[in-house]
């Protein structure tokens, strides 16, 4: 409580403030932040210079080029962000629940996770509960995990890093099976890819298609690939399976792909499996932020997500 006097006696900034600091270091420019608030760039640099002054401390790094925030302005753009998105998402929750508007369930799904993973957590929910309104969207698991912390997005669907952050937890664990794909026209014998000095030395001749190397699947995928002695290097790299499935079958090379995945593909005549001893195996997981209380149409999601 003495905290909370101190605060509003000194008054250091309020939620417009911090809105207008979020803009300038999520856009690490001055001008494009003012631009986005409808503001003069003087008038936005004096709101943040009224922070660091009120605070005592500096907040970011001006350069000719860019704007970065110093270690105290990382820390109060982290909790600003889980504070701003609290306040909206209070906001929203009063607006569905006293004033009609519709209920939305926000999801961040990976850029790693084929579109055919989708039908298993909106396809029960699309059935068992009309009326409700689902705002999807595509982001790095890095970004999803922000989002969440933030409060920007309900619920997250990707490959888990090593690490969770403290503030979110798992509501669902799915094991995903990976086969490695080529084109039928590019492919042998199926006699010859079953011989492991035959396949060997024809994998070796390939032009790999893999996912990004950045992502936690490209890392695992990776690792897992030099454990089985496959020792490549991809002549292109993509954030998407469902692109790289496409550009299999036409011809464009070979690759590993979750089984899953080719499901919706409707020309498997195009695709060859090919056979190996050893599967590659990913988890993907669905989290959500830790909180007391969530709101009963997000866990009617949760409770109706399938696999």
């Amino acid at each position: 409580m003495h905290m909370r006097n101190q605060f509003l006696a000194t008054h250091p900034f309020d939620l417009y403030d911090l809105a207008l600091f979020q803009l300038v270091v999520r856009n690490q420019s001055f001008t494009k932040a003012a631009e986005i608030a409808g503001l003069t760039q003087s008038a936005i640099t004096r709101q943040i210079q009224g922070i660091e002054k009120s605070l005592g401390l500096t907040l970011l790094e001006r350069n000719t080029r860019n704007v970065k925030a110093t270690p105290a302005g990382r820390f109060l753009y982290r909790d600003a962000a889980r504070l701003l998105g609290d306040v909206d998402q209070s906001l929203s929750n009063l607006t569905q629940q006293f004033a009609g508007a519709r209920k939305i369930v926000r999801v961040d799904v990976s850029r790693s996770i084929s579109l055919a993973h989708l039908p298993g957590f909106f396809h029960a929910n699309l059935r068992c509960v009309p009326g409700i309104g689902y705002r999807v969207a595509c982001q790095s698991s890095e970004e999803i995990l922000s989002a969440i912390e933030a409060n920007e997005q309900d619920i997250g669907v990707l490959c888990p890093p090593t690490r969770l952050p403290r503030t979110v937890r798992v509501t669902h664990r799915f094991s995903d099976d990976f086969v490695l794909i080529s084109s039928a026209g590019s492919a042998p014998d199926i006699k010859v890819l079953s011989k492991a000095k035959s396949r060997a030395d024809w994998l070796a001749r390939q032009i790999w298609l893999l996912i990004d190397a950045h992502t936690n699947t490209g890392q695992r995928l990776r690792a897992w690939m030099r454990s089985q002695g496959l020792k490549v290097e991809p002549t292109m790299e993509l954030d998407s399976f469902d692109l790289i499935i496409n550009l299999v079958a036409l011809g464009m090379g070979v690759s590993f792909v979750p089984a899953r995945a080719l499901a919706l593909y409707n020309q498997r005549q195009k695709l060859v499996r090919i056979p190996l001893s050893e599967r590659f195996t990913r988890e993907i997981v669905v989290v959500v932020r830790k909180r007391r209380d969530t709101a009963e149409h997000i866990e009617r999601f949760i409770a109706n997500v399938l696999f």
